[in-house]
């Protein structure tokens, strides 16, 4: 039986960029989606993790999730939603609103539980997908971020990190092989750094000097595709079938040149390779676009002057733009005004402005890049932490952050009462 779903990752609702909100960016995928979903109607939406972009994600940002499974559910009532939590998502968060999620088919697997006897409860973790006839076509290996905390120490296989996901993926595999039928396909969905997988400079590190990314050895043959979450380029790993979707919108400056996309797969069980995995890419539509301007202040200017005019009136909806100059002299008191003048009126967001400083030695020429933007209260945060000693750890920074969104939202709330 031939099972059709989509494989998407990392939304990162409630995303600040650069103090600017994505919550449009956000909306117009959202709704892009759902035409995709009514158009195509697959049996399964598979959501790879960071559904969220912080721990405690603000309650619009939460509204927005609930309001798009609903919306999903009314146009194809049969399709499933199955969410992993990533390393920006909180595991038990998403899954304490479970009553909530099964009125729109659809299920999250936020963390790793441990059955009444202490070992792996793998029953979790295995998740059926139905066809319109309510017969199982296809088993889901549902593997969240995977924290140190909830894998090791269970026996004596799982003494470590590493020695416990080799574990918890045999043991998993193991009772997926034993469930399926020879009809039914094997689907691992994971958020996880891959061995020989492409970053960017927006993902929170998960890793150490790459000693911890994971080897797609982990993935038994019986796997017929593996949706993999957390890296935001779109790009196989190893094989065809081992792929990350990428995130839908660029959530850095470093992924402007990013093809984001959603995943359409098809598995038929009863062919054979290559022809049983059939994969299809939709790309999705950038709805405000990211400039990056470079060289020296001629050069910058003159490329500022030369970008496209119209206003736009929604600030929100404004275009983002990163310069980055570069020149032997320190920055003149009004080179902010100078970029901004250069730009057409009411269409750009200056966002961040950095120098490359040039100077040239004896031995060649080499440079330094100065950021001139003001820090940020993150960046703020984490030097004063490690000041007292202290490493800011992703789980510390996302508390931080989501105190930050809370402080900025009653500001709001007392500018506009």
């Amino acid at each position: 039986m031939t099972v059709r779903f989509f494989h998407t990752s990392d939304w990162h609702l409630g995303q600040f960029f650069y103090n600017h909100s994505r919550q449009y960016e956000h909306e117009q995928f959202l709704t892009w989606l759902i035409d995709q979903i009514k158009l195509k109607q697959p049996h399964a939406l598979l959501i790879a993790g960071d559904i969220f972009d912080v721990i405690n994600p603000a309650s619009s940002a939460q509204k927005q999730l609930y309001q798009f499974l609903a919306d999903a559910h009314a146009v194809a009532p049969h399709m499933q939603t199955l969410m992993i939590a990533g390393n920006h998502d909180s595991g038990y968060r998403i899954e304490q609103v479970e009553p909530l999620l099964s009125k729109y088919n659809a299920k999250a697997v936020g963390v790793i539980h441990k059955n009444t006897e202490g070992q792996l409860d793998l029953n979790r973790l295995l998740i059926p997908i139905y066809n319109e006839q309510q017969h199982i076509v296809a088993w889901c290996l549902s593997l969240p971020f995977l924290r140190p905390a909830e894998i090791t120490g269970i026996n004596e296989q799982t003494n470590d990190s590493k020695a416990a996901i080799a574990h918890l993926h045999q043991q998993l595999i193991a009772a997926a092989k034993q469930r399926k039928t020879k009809d039914q396909a094997l689907i691992l969905m994971s958020h996880a750094h891959m061995q020989g997988a492409e970053t960017s400079d927006s993902e929170r590190p998960i890793i150490i000097g790459n000693e911890e990314a994971l080897s797609t050895a982990l993935f038994d043959e019986v796997i017929d595709y593996v949706a993999l979450g957390h890296l935001h380029k779109p790009q196989k790993v190893g094989q065809d079938h081992i792929r990350y979707s990428g995130s839908p919108i660029p959530l850095s400056f470093s992924e402007v040149n990013y093809k984001h996309q959603l995943l359409e797969i098809t598995i038929d069980p009863q062919l054979a390779s290559p022809e049983r995995v059939q994969l299809e890419v939709l790309p999705i539509p950038r709805s405000i676009a990211l400039h990056r301007i470079r060289g020296e202040m001629h050069d910058v200017l003159q490329q500022l002057s030369t970008l496209a005019t119209g206003e736009i009136e929604n600030i929100d909806q404004r275009e983002y733009v990163d310069i980055e100059y570069h020149s032997l002299t320190p920055p003149p008191p009004n080179l902010r005004q100078q970029f901004e003048q250069a730009l057409p009126e009411n269409r750009y967001r200056l966002v961040r402005i950095s120098r490359q400083y040039l100077s040239s030695e004896q031995d060649g020429s080499h440079t330094q890049a100065i950021q001139l933007e003001p820090p940020t209260p993150a960046q703020l945060f984490q030097n004063v932490w490690q000041k007292q000693g202290y490493s800011a750890d992703d789980e510390v920074l996302n508390d931080f952050m989501s105190l930050v969104h809370e402080a900025e939202k009653i500001l709001e709330d007392e500018q506009n009462s």
